[in-house]
């Protein structure tokens, strides 16, 4: 069997490490090679994607670059901070449905850039969305924050991760630093390797729409 190679474009370091350590592994056993890239930014910006022209110049150069059908891209992208720029972005902000709002920003993205081999997945939420699927893990970094990581075992069994609420204050990693300040400053190393130790099945198991993308990479094998 043919292995297949797969692009991941990610829009900053905590993704970025998600897929190299946790992401590309797992899928290393359904025959799929995948490896990720940061959307590129400017000098004036560091930090992650400022609009979507940016985003689609990188993934067309990379599609340009890669062109033999084997290869198969995609992104992982998060709606909370999505730059406003992208496809039908203001029509779907007016939809009350989560899924159904990421969706047709996927469907547009797809279609916009035109090519059979991308297939864009945008996360209902920041990356933290992930780790409420069991915030308990966080006790193995902060084993200290007793009281702090109760209080957000506790909130991840009233919520479902992926429909965590999107206001600013409010957002996933907001909810944890303000149980545990120190996540601030090492959020881009501890998140991932918190999701890596609850593990896809288990991801996949709570969050719907990232269950669907997954379901879809593991796919990718049989269908080139």
């Amino acid at each position: 069997m043919t292995r297949v190679k797969l692009n991941i474009t990610t829009e900053g370091d905590t993704e970025l490490k998600f897929v190299k350590d946790t992401l590309a592994k797992y899928l290393s056993g359904y025959g799929i090679d995948a490896s990720p890239r940061n959307v590129s930014t400017s000098r004036e910006f560091r930090g992650g994607m400022t609009t979507y022209d940016r985003a689609k110049r990188d993934i067309q150069n990379w599609l340009k670059q890669n062109s033999s059908s084997e290869w198969r891209f995609t992104t992982m992208f998060d709606l909370y901070r999505l730059p406003k720029d992208f496809p039908r972005y203001k029509e779907a902000l007016k939809m009350n449905d989560p899924y159904e709002k990421v969706r047709l920003i996927e469907e547009a993205f797809k279609q916009d850039i035109g090519d059979y081999r991308f297939f864009p997945y945008i996360q209902l939420h920041e990356f933290e969305a992930l780790i409420f699927v069991d915030p308990g893990i966080l006790s193995l970094e902060f084993p200290e924050k007793k009281e702090a990581i109760r209080n957000l075992v506790k909130l991840s069994n009233e919520i479902d991760p992926e429909l965590i609420n999107g206001n600013p204050g409010f957002a996933p990693s907001k909810r944890i630093i303000k149980e545990i300040k120190r996540y601030e400053n090492t959020k881009a190393t501890v998140g991932p390797i918190i999701v890596d130790l609850i593990g896809i099945p288990r991801l996949k198991e709570k969050c719907r729409h990232f269950s669907e993308w997954i379901s879809k990479l593991e796919g990718l094998a049989v269908s080139v």
